[in-house]
């Protein structure tokens, strides 16, 4: 079975890029939960948080950093939401490492 995200980053499947280097690539999420919802991957496959090894500390620290930016590049630095869903139990939906990007609009406290 082939994984989306995996397609997104070979070409096979176009979509929305707002950002690529040669680790990440963060593209437009196609059913965004806010005026802006990025979706950032690290362009290896790893299936989720429970996959990651000590090795991926820095690329770990360099996605969060990346989502840092980006959100300052979106216009919405000064107030976003960054979510990694873990395993299917917990709502992940790709097995592929993602994290979710979200503002634009005053989010809810939802974990209240």
């Amino acid at each position: 079975m082939e994984c989306i995200f995996c397609e997104i980053v070979s070409g096979k499947i176009a979509t929305d890029i707002v950002y690529q280097d040669e680790d990440f690539i963060a593209f437009r999420d196609i059913h965004p939960q806010a005026p802006k919802h990025l979706v950032i991957i690290p362009k290896a496959h790893i299936p989720s948080l429970n996959q990651l090894k000590t090795e991926h500390r820095n690329l770990m620290g360099g996605l969060i950093l990346l989502a840092r930016e980006l959100a300052n590049q979106e216009g919405i630095g000064t107030g976003y939401r960054l979510s990694i869903s873990c395993g299917a139990e917990g709502g992940q939906v790709v097995p592929h490492l993602h994290l979710h990007l979200i503002g634009g609009r005053k989010l809810s406290d939802w974990l209240g």
